[in-house]
């Protein structure tokens, strides 16, 4: 019988630092799509080893973030409106099911903490072409809208969840950086709380899917036209 790979739990911490940072440099477009990732190169830049880097870089691939071919190393995954639209249906068919479960499990501290994750969001600041308030909107916005569905009590559920978010975070970092925050999107966002709170499963759900629809519509309304329709 194979011996088990022994990973140390400092080389794991390790891989998920340097995985870590470059998924930061892939979703704020330091590493742009369809980069090439030179592991060489990316060794000598971070001042990582080659394994644990290679260990990220996998971890990556399994993500979606960065595709792997043979002969060809490591590049991060192209951008286009197939793929938008492919996240986005997912996450309509994956969010409001989530949804509707943590609202028949969630309690008052889930309650709680839906209202205290709205009120942080809609506090926050976000100004274009600054990217510390960018940085600290998009933080809220994500906690806001995992801490909906924490209570769906599925972890594997989670982790799609999570991929998909950093799917989409690359395509809404562009947008983020072009445009103000919208009075209808801090309506959208109060609503969907409230709905949730009230326990009025239909219609938070529903509202859910109509506010994914509509941010991704925007999505591809400026960023549309300079994606291919067909990712190659």
């Amino acid at each position: 019988m194979p011996r088990p790979l022994d990973i140390s739990p400092e080389r794991r911490t390790r891989a998920e630092d340097i995985e870590s940072r470059l998924r930061h440099d892939i979703l704020h477009g330091l590493l742009k799509p369809g980069d090439k990732l030179n592991l060489d190169r990316l060794r000598d830049t971070m001042g990582v080893g080659l394994t644990p880097l290679r260990e990220a870089v996998n971890r990556l691939v399994m993500t979606g973030l960065v595709e792997s071919q043979a002969m060809k190393g490591y590049t991060v995954t192209p951008i286009s409106v197939a793929n938008l639209d492919e996240v986005a249906a997912l996450r309509i068919e994956l969010e409001p099911y989530a949804l509707r479960r943590a609202i028949a499990n969630g309690g008052l501290e889930w309650e709680s903490a839906v209202m205290g994750a709205l009120h942080r969001l809609n506090r926050t600041l976000r100004v274009p072409g600054d990217p510390a308030s960018l940085a600290q909107w998009e933080a809220a916005n994500n906690a806001f809208h995992e801490t909906l569905i924490a209570r769906c009590d599925m972890p594997l559920l989670m982790k799609m969840y999570h991929q998909l978010v950093a799917l989409n975070d690359r395509y809404r970092h562009i947008y983020l950086q072009a445009t103000a925050i919208q009075r209808e999107v801090i309506d959208e966002h109060t609503a969907i709380a409230h709905a949730t709170v009230e326990r009025r499963a239909d219609d938070a759900c529903a509202l859910l899917t109509g506010h994914i629809t509509r941010s991704t519509d925007n999505l591809r309304r400026l960023i549309g036209a300079d994606l291919p329709e067909v990712p190659e």
